[in-house]
């Protein structure tokens, strides 16, 4: 019943945001009603005098209430079981609320939203990427981000999305699968370097890969080469052609950023397709974006933000497409993350018991004239907060020229533990642990499976912890849940305690079906929660020291390993 409590509240806040007016008790009632939630005028003035209380809202006057800024922070990262969930649907109402006609220009398309500080130089390189195509559309809508501040505006670009809500629109059913990097070389699509499914993940799998150090756009339009955001998704077979002549009708106004739409069958850019069906990458919205990024600019972007009128958006320049066709080429198969995983885990044979065997380590690489000081941040992590430290083994290993590895246990180690001992254990998230407040809670989770990359790698890329801060009070931890069968709780409890004696750390092992630190546990199963090994790197790229994190590397027996 709480749980279900909460979510009343999650969605009556998200009809606030959505609204940003100020409601009374009918209209959000109505709102609700519309959600699959039937709340009366009563019920509703019940949960809002808790938000109140909780300073999520406020009231005013007889008029109704409107959401805080705290509001919409725990809007941001509340419920976060409830987030995963929400991500994917998001999308699928931003493609419903989709109208634009190809034929007149007119309707609404999806738009991501990006705010920074308004100069001569950052527009100038975001018109550039606009100029040589590389984003959805260069329709573009530029407003004042706030009345108080002029010098900082809001630019609303075309989101890929709204090439999915066109599929849709035109009767093709589409299956909107993964956000992520594609590497161009000579201007030709080579492959997908990076991907993250849309479903299962509390952060827009695009918006992972925004940070100044996973794209390199600037470089690709000055060589050629580099890394572009891009989406992808699925269509069946029989509706390609409708598909391609939508596209043609998409581009004479100005919406497109195809990058390639496959054969029946085919492999694009390294994903492979059933035989039945037609995958199709199209370059994300937020490119030019991320070139402004990389310039060293403070831009905010938000992912799929809202949807806005195609006629009433302005084309910021005339795009000369330098992409070419990539061909009859296929790409490298991209690797998700789980894959390799499993064959670590599978090789894991440490005993806690004996203290002997191999374990599963991250590696992270700082330069020689840097290792000393980062060795101080790592020791201090390591011996205030151990219980954050997947554990207690290290081990500084070669690195390439002029660089030295760390070598940390990865928390995947216990996966193969419990494997080796005949338990099931399926590794489910990375996520971020915020250990402020009564009870530390998710505030982040990326599935594993569907991620090419380690979400605690994205986590420290994006600078997402707080690692330091939370070794004398609450901050932003990186932590991991598993599953287990339920049947296997009780023995799995014996095996911990005495991995826990043999120097590993286990944050929380949940009961059968329980919510553990916010974080949803399938039916019959009870989650575990592990610290990740990469905390004490993070603390070291808190304190501004450059380092280059590599999660579950490879293996390494613990004998040749030090004990802090």
């Amino acid at each position: 019943m709480p749980q279900e409590t909460d979510r009343k509240m999650m969605e009556i806040l998200r009809i606030l945001a959505d609204r940003s007016e100020v409601l009374g008790a009918k209209t959000i009632a109505e709102e609700l009603r519309k959600k699959g939630y039937d709340l009366g005028e009563r019920a509703v003035r019940y949960h809002m005098r808790i938000l109140d209380e909780k300073g999520f809202t406020e009231r005013i006057g007889y008029a109704g209430r409107r959401i805080t800024s705290e509001g919409i922070k725990e809007l941001e990262k509340g419920l976060i079981y409830d987030q995963v969930d929400f991500i994917f649907a998001k999308f699928e109402d931003m493609m419903y609320q989709t109208t634009l006609d190809p034929t007149t220009g007119r309707g609404k398309v999806v738009v991501n939203s990006s705010t920074f500080q308004n100069d001569e130089e950052i527009m100038g390189i975001i018109t550039s990427v606009f100029s040589k195509g590389i984003a959805v559309s260069p329709y573009v809508e530029i407003t004042s981000s706030s009345e108080s501040d002029e010098s900082k505006i809001t630019m609303k670009t075309i989101c890929g999305t709204t090439i999915d809500g066109m599929l849709l629109k035109a009767g093709i059913p589409v299956v909107p699968r993964y956000g992520g990097l594609v590497e161009v070389k000579n201007n030709i699509p080579q492959t997908f370097t990076e991907l993250i499914a849309y479903k299962k993940t509390s952060m827009t799998p695009l918006e992972a890969f925004t940070d100044r150090e996973m794209t390199s756009v600037l470089e690709f339009i000055e060589s050629g080469s580099g890394n572009i955001p891009a989406n992808f998704r699925l269509i069946p077979a029989t509706a390609r052609e409708k598909a391609i002549k939508l596209f043609d009708a998409l581009q004479k106004i100005g919406v497109s950023g195809l990058l390639k739409i496959g054969k029946p069958g085919e492999s694009i850019l390294g994903i492979p397709i059933d035989k039945d069906m037609v995958g199709i990458a199209v370059i994300g919205g937020i490119s030019p974006l991320c070139a402004a990024k990389e310039a060293g600019y403070d831009v905010n972007i938000k992912m799929a933000e809202n949807t806005v009128e195609f006629s009433e958006m302005e084309s910021l320049t005339t795009p000369q497409n330098i992409i070419k066709k990539s061909g009859g080429k296929t790409g490298k198969k991209v690797k998700f993350l789980l894959s390799k995983a499993w064959n670590l885990i599978n090789e894991v044979d440490f005993d806690p018991e004996t203290r002997q065997g191999k374990v599963i380590v991250n590696i992270s690489y700082l330069k020689e004239e840097n290792l000393e000081e980062g060795l101080k941040v790592f020791d201090r992590v390591m011996a205030s907060r151990p219980e954050y430290c997947s554990s207690k083994y290290f081990q500084i290993v070669p690195g390439p020229q002029g660089k030295k590895g760390l070598a940390t246990v990865c928390s995947l180690t216990i996966d193969g533990i419990l494997t080796k001992k005949g338990i099931a254990s399926t590794p489910q998230y990375g996520g971020i642990l915020e250990t402020e407040g009564k009870s530390p809670r998710f505030i982040e989770l990326t599935a594993y499976n569907g991620s090419s990359l380690d979400p605690h790698e994205i986590y420290l890329s994006k600078g997402l912890t707080s690692v330091n801060k939370s070794l004398e009070k609450g901050g932003r931890v990186l932590a991991s849940l598993r599953e287990i069968p339920y049947v296997a709780r009780p023995e799995t409890l014996d095996i911990l305690d005495e991995t826990e004696e043999s120097g590993f750390s286990i944050l929380k092992v949940g009961k059968p079906s329980e919510l553990v630190y916010n974080a949803k546990v399938d039916r019959y199963h009870v989650g575990i929660v592990a610290p990740g090994g990469l905390n004490p790197i993070a603390a070291i790229k808190e304190a501004g020291i450059p380092v280059d994190p590599k999660a579950v590397e490879t293996l390494m027996d613990i004998s040749k390993m030090e004990e802090f």
